[in-house]
């Protein structure tokens, strides 16, 4: 026996419903569902559009580094400045596109100069570096897209712990170039040896493992932004923090295959 519900039925909802013609109704059912723009709130989507953005910025800056190298000295500082920048920016307001896309053209000069003066050394190294970047990002991406492989705490504190040795390593290099002590001019990664493959080498895969995991960690973050409807202006640190992470692993895959050549 059929029953019915007085105080449902007499309802306003209840009500414009039945008023509605079955046209109207098909068409409220194929209509898309509401924007980023009108929602505003980060989606995956809208964080690859400006992702997609901030690379095409760091290419036209590329593109100009290339023609005029000595600019990667700009690069290199005005980078380092607006990473710092953007990182504290982004820890107590909402993050910037201006700030983004700036670091993302000082980024570009810096690529871009150092590429044409790689390439001008060894010749189609640049080549090797942008496929495998194109490679390890696509790899990574495929694997966290399939949930083969997360970030977890205990795998972020190993990252991070590689991260601070990796980065006093480079320091302690670095002055030993620059003072002389070493005459190689990879300084610590030429000139030793494991086994006979250089330093470099080595340095380098675990340096590639370690972007992947860092790209890992951009992802999931995004992924998290997504879930926890963080405000959209958050995709452009998605953005910022992908666009760290590829421009690292690109250099060190540059310096990599010229270790290799040499």
């Amino acid at each position: 026996m059929a029953t019915s519900n007085p105080a449902f039925s007499q309802s306003p909802a209840f009500q414009n419903q039945a008023t509605l013609s079955p046209e109207k109704l098909q068409e409220m059912y194929e209509s898309p569902s509401a924007t980023s723009v009108e929602t505003d709130r980060m989606t995956v989507e809208d964080t690859i559009r400006k992702t997609a953005v901030a690379f095409g910025v760091l290419l036209v800056g590329a593109v100009i580094g290339w023609l005029v190298p000595l600019l990667w000295i700009v690069g290199l500082v005005g980078g380092l400045v607006l990473a710092f920048v953007n990182i504290f920016h982004n820890r107590k307001k909402l993050p910037s596109a201006g700030l983004t896309l700036a670091y993302a053209g000082a980024e570009g000069l810096l690529v871009g100069g150092l590429s044409s003066m790689y390439e001008s050394l060894f010749d189609g190294v640049v080549v090797q570096a942008v496929i495998g970047t194109i490679v390890v990002v696509g790899v990574t991406l495929a694997l966290f897209a399939s949930g083969k492989i997360r970030a977890s705490a205990k795998a972020t504190k190993v990252f991070f712990i590689a991260f601070a040795g990796y980065f006093l390593f480079s320091i302690i290099n670095f002055v030993l170039m620059l003072t002389g002590t070493v005459s190689d001019p990879w300084g610590l990664r030429g000139s030793f040896h494991i086994l006979g493959i250089p330093l470099g080498l080595v340095i380098g895969v675990l340096v590639v493992i370690m972007c992947a995991y860092a790209l890992v960690l951009d992802f999931d973050a995004i992924q998290q932004g997504v879930k926890n409807r963080v405000p959209r202006a958050q995709g452009w640190a998605g953005a910022f923090g992908i666009m760290v992470t590829v421009v690292w692993l690109y250099l060190e895959l540059l310096r990599m295959f010229a270790i290799a050549r040499n």
